[in-house]
């Protein structure tokens, strides 16, 4: 009853979060204290989630259950399918309090909410590097350790991020699942696609909580912040040059 009420009894004693169920909870708390008790048996990746095991073992297995009724597209995730449908539809049922914007993708509803409140609770204890999602900090550390838990069944490309295994897996299949409803455009990443619109809508969701610079690319924004921290990330190897 409380999906209907909205009723979050159960709340994380250590951050504002709060939860309909104890297992919901329970789940999140993992994010504290770091504990992955699910093991992948082929590559020893670990998680804290068993739902996101499940996935997981489908990059093993290539199984994609979730199929698209309009066209050939499928996915090993149910919500991944349901952002895919809406670029049918035209339906955008998220939408931003702060500005009216709208999307398809709840993923990306919470990346466009941090260009508003600037939040970056998740940090690195090896760099500066902070990120509003603990899956993003998650991916960042892997550039510290070199882990590369994520492998393709067919050439055995390793990588640090899922959703870097997914873009991969295209080049083995052809496939540009992400298509443009006012021509002919297709990609294979979503944000690819994103950035895309822009040049059609003149949307710019990616603001700088510095100085108020706005772009339609979030890469753009990452090398805009450059401008303001003075970080130069990318280093020759055979000097001390490095660059923005």
């Amino acid at each position: 009853m409380r999906t209907h009420t909205g009723e979050k009894p159960y709340k994380c004693d250590q951050c504002d979060y709060s939860a309909a169920q104890k297992s919901t909870l329970d789940q999140h708390l993992t994010k504290h204290t770091d504990e992955k008790p699910y093991m992948c048996g082929e590559c020893g990746y670990r998680t804290a989630w068993k739902p996101h095991l499940c996935r997981h073992m489908k990059t093993h297995t290539g199984e994609k259950p979730y199929k698209c009724d309009q066209c050939g597209y499928s996915t090993t995730q149910k919500c991944n399918l349901d952002s895919h449908i809406a670029k049918h539809t035209g339906e955008k049922p998220y939408m931003c309090g702060k500005c009216g914007h709208r999307t398809a993708d709840k993923g990306n509803l919470y990346r466009h909410m941090s260009t508003h409140t600037g939040k970056k609770p998740y940090k690195c204890d090896q760099c500066d590097y902070s990120a509003a999602r603990k899956y993003t900090l998650d991916n960042h550390l892997a550039t510290h350790t070199g882990e590369k838990p994520y492998m393709c069944g067919e050439c055995g490309h390793r990588t640090a991020n899922r959703a870097n295994l997914y873009q991969h897996m295209r080049t083995h299949t052809g496939e540009n699942p992400y298509k443009c409803n006012q021509c002919d455009y297709s990609a294979t990443k979503k944000c690819h696609l994103d950035e895309h619109l822009a040049i059609h809508t003149g949307e710019k969701p990616y603001m700088c909580g510095e100085c108020g610079y706005r772009t339609a690319r979030k890469s753009a924004l990452s090398k805009h912040m450059r401008t303001h921290t003075g970080e130069k990330p990318y280093k020759c190897d055979q000097c001390d040059y490095s660059a923005q």
